[in-house]
Order: structure tokens, then sequence, then C-alpha cells
């Protein structure tokens, strides 16, 4: 399994490690603002591979598989397609399984278009 983290943000950073917990991934994919040497080792003490481009500012850029890196744009394009969705993007449906029904719904439209 491949985890793939988005966002963007600095303080993304500060839920890294919440969010790979209790996961068992082979990749993380994630952007620039996850690039934090205790991030990249909490990953690789999982046993998976960080593919997470480095910031310009590091001393000595780690590599990346590149190819892995551009699928993450794949990922981030069908969110903003989602989102098109306004009953997703506002989360009208206050139960989660209503909610993850209507995302079903949603992909099931973008499949079919």
């Amino acid at each position: 399994m491949k985890y793939l983290l988005t966002g963007g943000q600095e303080a993304d950073i500060t839920q890294a490690h919440a969010l790979i917990e209790g996961l068992d991934p082979e990749l993380v994919i994630a952007d620039k603002g996850y690039d934090a040497n205790h991030f990249v080792e909490a990953i690789e003490a999982k046993g998976a591979e960080p593919v997470i481009p480095p910031r310009s500012n590091r001393l000595t850029p780690r590599e990346y598989d590149k190819h892995w890196y551009k699928d993450r744009n794949l990922v981030e394009r069908f969110f903003n397609r989602i989102k098109q969705f306004r009953r997703i993007a506002t989360r009208y449906e206050k139960l989660d399984k209503c909610f993850k029904a209507m995302i079903g719904l949603a992909c099931t439209m973008i499949w079919l278009e």
C-alpha cells in the first residue's frame, strides 16, 4: 500500500507523525512541506520509502523517486475534481457513512465522464 500526504502548509508537518501512525505503507509520497529529518526517519523506521523532494535550503539534498512523485499530481487533481461537488466541499452530510456514500457517488460521476 502506498500512502500520500497532501497539503502544502508548514503547519502540516506538526500532524505528519499522527497521519502515518498505525499504517504499514510501502511508500509515503508528500510535498516539500513534509521534508523534515525527524519525519523522514520515522518513515524509514516503518520500513517505507519516503518520496519527498528536498527543500531548496537543505545543505545536502536527499534523493527521491521522481517517477512516484509525478503520481502525486494525479491525486491532487482528483481531489480538486471531487471538491467541485458542492456537497462534498462543504460537507453537507453529518454522518460519516453518508459522506462516504457521497464521495463514492462523486467518484462514479467523474469516472463516467
